[in-house]
């Protein structure tokens, strides 16, 4: 995985020039920023996308991006594209790549503006860039750091799933083996999970619902960090009640990992909210319509302490800890699924 570390990407974000247009400028722990046009407050974020099952590029590429704004409290409205492959890549490559793409844009409304497409020699896989905008009025505004002391932390999915799901496209004899056929090829139907687009919208017009994170590259514990950090608050989880799918625990045994490693799975698609203990019922109420569970794995503090609870005993949260993503996908160089373009991993 490619992601700076917080002091050397702190050190990248000073050499932005501060803008009063800017209401939240590029930080550690926000996915989104948002500025002001017209009065109007507008969510952007950009992602890229690489190294994904061919089958899922257009779906991911758009919803990475449009999640992220989502998460904000924003409606995807506009987009733009940038599509580039290896010298190799074929004008019908690119045709499938954008049908993809066109069709996830179109799913959730989202219109897009404008692009660039080309092959370049130092491309070795096909990559897309996506940047998201969306419009949004100041009260709905969510942001990591609106989380309030006592705030109850909501889980929407399983922590590592992303991981599991992406190792079963693209491993697909090992997983097999590891996981059985049967939930590999359940496993290969949840891809759409690792949008958020959708749930997040809906929390964010629920009254209570504080603050909301994609538990991205370093899955929980990067995105229990960086809202803490973002909030300036401490917090306790309890071990026992964060969700996670057998296949985890699988890969956990294969690949040695520990169990820390487990919750730093990067997870795209679980969202980490911060809500009003009285805001429960409801947020339950409002992911369930959606075929989801809210997860209660702990509770936020004015105390600085940062807690990992278990049946036999009580640690300090990681501050930080490898995530496996990539040495999961690793384990393999080559894919030759026909499924997959240019060997693409």
């Amino acid at each position: 995985m490619g992601k700076l570390g917080i002091v050397e990407l702190q050190q990248l974000l000073n050499c932005i020039k501060k803008d009063s247009r800017v209401l939240i400028p590029p930080q550690v722990g926000f996915d989104a920023g948002v500025h002001r046009l017209s009065g109007e407050l507008v969510a952007v974020a950009t992602d890229p996308c690489i190294g994904v099952p061919m089958k899922w590029f257009g779906f991911l590429l758009v919803n990475y991006a449009a999640s992220d704004v989502a998460l904000f409290g924003a409606k995807p409205e506009f987009c733009t594209i940038t599509l580039m492959g290896p010298r190799k890549t074929t004008p019908q490559d690119f045709q499938e790549m954008m049908r993809q793409t066109s069709a996830a844009a179109n799913e959730l409304g989202v219109a897009i503006v404008r692009g660039h497409t080309a092959t370049y020699d130092g491309v070795c896989e096909p990559l897309g860039v996506c940047t998201v905008y969306g419009g949004v009025k100041p009260e709905h505004l969510v942001t990591p750091k609106n989380a309030c002391k006592d705030d109850l932390i909501v889980c929407t999915k399983p922590v590592g799933l992303e991981t599991a799901v992406n190792f079963a496209l693209t491993h697909k004899d090992l997983a097999a083996k590891i996981f059985g056929e049967e939930a590999k090829e359940k496993l290969e139907t949840l891809v759409p999970l690792q949008s958020c687009v959708k749930e997040a919208l809906e929390l964010a017009r629920t009254k209570g619902v504080h603050t909301m994170h994609d538990a991205t590259e370093g899955g929980l514990i990067s995105a229990m960090n960086e809202l803490a950090d973002a909030s300036n608050l401490g917090f306790e989880l309890d071990r026992g009640k964060i969700p996670l799918i057998k296949e985890v625990d699988q890969l956990q045994k294969f690949f040695k990992l520990s169990e820390d490693q487990k919750l730093a799975m990067s997870s795209t698609g679980t969202i980490i909210a911060a809500i009003d203990p009285s805001a429960k019922e409801e947020v339950e109420e409002v992911l369930s319509k959606l075929g989801l569970t809210a997860f209660i794995v702990g509770r936020l503090s004015k105390k600085k302490s940062r807690t990992l609870i278990s049946t036999r005993s009580k640690v300090r949260f990681p501050a930080k800890i490898e995530d496996p993503y990539a040495r999961i996908m690793a384990i393999k160089t080559q894919i030759t699924s026909p499924e997959f373009m240019h060997g693409t991993e």
